[in-house]
This record gives C-alpha cells, structure tokens and sequence, in this order.
C-alpha cells in the first residue's frame, strides 16, 4: 500500500496546480486530529463572534429599560435576512472552493473567490439602501409598538450604514476556512467581538449613546474585520489570491456559489418570517415582556449553538476537499466525528440550562416578571437541544458536498414545514406557553427526517467506496 506522501506525490504529478501543504493536510492527516485542528480555532472564534449580539443586549440590559430591550429583540428578523444573504455568499463560496480544490481546478477556485467578494458588495449595498428607505413600515411589519420602536430605529439606522462591511468580512471570513486556514478566520472573529466587548461599556454607557453606542460599536468592529480579511487574500500568505480583473462577474462561478448558499440562505429568511410571527405571538400573549425575553432567550440560544457553527465551519472544507477528490472513506469519518463533537457541547448546554435558568436570565434582567416568564420559556425553548449537534452537522454535510436541495429540505424542515403550523395553532391553544413549545416539537420532527435522510446518504456513499474499490482493483 502506498504511503501518505507516495499518493500526495501521485497526486502532485496530475494536478493542474501545486498541492499546497494545507490541501495535504486535507487529504492525508487522520481525521479526528483534523478537525480537531480546524474546529477549535472556529469554536473559539464563533464563540466570541456570538458575544457581538450577546454582549449589545447585556450592556442594554443595564439600562433597565425594558422597552430598549425589546426594541432590539424586533430587529433580530432582519439581523436573520442580513445573515442569509451573507450565508447565501459566504457558505456557498466556501464549499465551492473546496470541491474545486479537491479536484485540482486551483484557478477556478480563485475565479468563485472574486466573484464572491463583488457579490458581497453589490448584496451588502443593495440592503443598506432599502433597508433605510423602508425602516419604518419594516420595524411595524416586525411587531414595534410606539414604545419599542425608537430603540429599534436608533439601532438598525447605524447597522444598516455597516452593511457592506459586515457581509464582505463574513462571508469572505468563510473562504479563508475553506482555503484551509482555520486559524486565521477564527482570528477575524476574535479581533471584531473583543473590539465590540470593549467599546460596548464605553459607547453605551460611558458615552450615554444607549442602543445607538451598541450598533456603532458593532459596525467599527465590522469595518476592522473587513479589512483583516482582505488584507489575508491580497497578502502573501495566502494559497489564493485576490485578483481584482476576476471580479468581473461569471455565470458559471455565481451560479455555483448560489445553488450551494441557497440552502442557508433559505433557512436564514424563513427564520426570519419565523420570527416575525413569533413576536406577534408573543405581542398577542406576552406583551413587550414576552418579546423581551424572547430577546434573551434567543440570544442563549445563539450563544449555545455557536461552537456547533463552528463545528460546522471546521468540517466543511474537510467534506467538501475529500468529497472533490472521492475520498469517500474520509467524508463519513469527517461526518462521524462531527457529530460526536456537536453532541457532547449540546448535552453540556442542554444540563446548563435546566439546572441554572433563572442565573442565566439574571444576567439581562432583574424584573421579576421577566425573570419567572423567563426562566420556564428558556427550560422549554431548548428541551431537545442535545439531538441538534446531529442535526446542524448534518444539514452542513449535504452543503459541503454540493446536495443543495437536500441541504435546503433539512433547513426548512424546522423552520417552515414544522414550526410555522405550530406557531400558528399551540399559541391559540396553549396561549403564551405554546410560543415557547413550538420549537422544541418542531426539532425534534426535524431531528428524526434528518435521521433518515443521513441512513440513505451514509448507504450511498458507502456504495461509491466499494465501487471506487471495485474500479482500483480491477485497472
């Protein structure tokens, strides 16, 4: 049998471009260790990276203002558009150039590079604009009351003018992962959530600016971000390169980042039509306090689920270089070790919520109404969380290796096909307590599809191996 640098060398002499010692890495190092490797560096960085919207509503909370919390709990819908179309960019970018990578192609992988990043500009512009011109009837369509939206305005206004910046650094943040350098996208995410920690205080507090000094704090840590990350693919260090004559858009390189971003970009929106529902639910059967704590419960949601995204993050590029280059055998080992990772964070969560609730809570708030509403919706909210490292792992799986409608299908599943019905009849049952309900039902009917579409896919590739196997054996 030959050796791992016996098949690299082999590799080396049919490749249209040089195998970078990160595409070795990808190919020939033992699985556990490697996206042990790739993961943490991403945990890490999406951890804090969480912290952006973590830390704005912890200092807002200590305002003691009620409504000021609840007004950035209206704007978490269109935080949700925004984030889809930077998955859309972002994620469907990252996996295409690792599949390109994979299969040798070096300078198409360049091409989908560029066009990503003028894909951001033109996306990132195009929101920013109608987000201003339409602000109003958008914080109405969300659910404002007039004592909530002047804090959401205050806030989306500034965020809205950073738009650009934030969609160029995330989305092109995940290229430099799937260009296999885990360490430097984990430091994007760190540098811009510890400059946000700390001009939080100071803007919102010491400042006096409220939920204004928030959002400017977020969007010049975004701007310093951006430039971090384009500094990386103009530079030296990186096995691609930033070529502005490549920006020019080409059909076959857009429609590959669209169809594989598709599927996050789907289940972003239609978590943001969640939402949107959820607060005039929660309007209807709790009042500001009900989307108040909402607020709060998503952003712990958010924060637990973090270090599953990065997971995710960790293993794409994995997936997709060893899927490219039909290392079958390697792509379900990536897949297994993912989800044993995601489920030991989950479980550990999931007994942090259930036994400390109430301390969690504490941290936004002391009002004693929302501290009791607050502690039994985030028990409820979050029951099935240990079975969601399975599922988030695999709904990256199918998008790491290309399958966008089974991607698309896993995502919607939760967010459309099971949760929009529940939250249209439990509250009308149950009244507030079936707003907290209709997510945990909606996971796990989500969580067992899932099962039975990664048993078909897991089957597949196992063929493919053996008949890879077949193939090698009889040449």
């Amino acid at each position: 049998m030959p050796t791992a640098n016996e098949m690299s060398d082999q590799i080396l002499k049919t490749g249209e471009h040089p195998m970078s010692p990160r595409e070795r890495q990808l190919a020939f190092d033992p699985i556990t260790a490697l996206v042990i490797r790739y993961s943490v560096p991403a945990i890490i960085g999406m951890l804090v990276n969480a912290l952006y919207n973590v830390v704005d509503r912890f200092w807002i909370g200590q305002l003691h203002n009620t409504a000021a919390l609840s007004g950035i709990g209206l704007t978490l819908p269109m935080f949700n558009l925004v984030l889809g179309f930077m998955q859309l960019v972002g994620v469907g970018a990252t996996a295409s150039i690792s599949l390109k990578l994979g299969a040798k192609r070096h300078a198409e992988a360049e091409q989908v590079l560029a066009n990503a990043l003028t894909l951001c500009i033109l996306i990132g512009s195009a929101i920013m604009v109608i987000g201003l011109i339409w602000l109003d009837p958008i914080l109405a369509l969300l659910g404002g009351s007039p004592a909530t939206m002047p804090y959401a305005r205050d806030y989306l206004q500034i965020i809205l003018l950073g738009n650009v910046f934030n969609t160029i650094g995330f989305a092109l943040n995940h290229t430099i992962r799937g260009a296999g350098n885990p360490r430097r996208s984990a430091s994007t995410q760190l540098l811009g959530a510890s400059l946000n920690m700390v001009l939080d205080p100071l803007f919102i507090l010491g400042f006096g600016w409220g939920v204004r000094g928030a959002a400017w704090a977020t969007i010049i840590s975004q701007f310093i971000s951006m430039v971090w990350v384009l500094s990386y693919f103009v530079g030296q260090r990186s096995h691609l390169q930033l070529k502005p004559e490549q920006m020019m858009l080409q059909g076959k390189a857009v429609s590959q980042i669209l169809s594989i971003g598709v599927a996050p970009f789907a289940m972003q929106v239609s978590m943001s039509l969640v939402t949107v529902l959820a607060n005039r639910m929660l309007k209807i059967y709790g009042g500001d306090e009900g989307i108040a704590v909402m607020t709060i419960v998503a952003s712990m949601t958010i924060l637990f689920l973090m270090p599953l995204f990065g997971i995710n993050q960790g293993i794409q590029p994995i997936l997709g270089y060893n899927y490219g280059a039909k290392n079958y055998q390697r792509v379900e080992a990536t897949w297994r070790v993912g989800v044993a990772m995601a489920t030991g964070i989950v479980v550990l969560g999931f007994v942090l919520i259930q036994l400390f609730p109430q301390a969690i809570i504490r941290l936004f708030s002391t009002d004693p109404i929302i501290l009791d509403m607050g502690s039994q919706a985030l028990r409820t909210y979050l029951m099935v969380l240990p079975f969601l490292g399975f599922q988030m792992i695999s709904t990256i799986y199918f998008q790491s290796i290309g399958h966008a409608r089974t991607a698309m299908l896993a995502s919607l599943m939760r967010q459309v096909i099971f949760l929009v019905p529940l939250y249209l009849v439990l509250p009308r049952l149950m009244g507030l307590p079936g707003v907290w309900l209709a997510s945990p039902i909606a996971d796990g009917l989500s969580v067992v599809v899932t099962g039975i579409l990664i048993a078909r896919e897991m089957g597949r590739l196992r063929q493919l191996g053996r008949q890879q196997a077949l193939d090698t054996a009889t040449t």
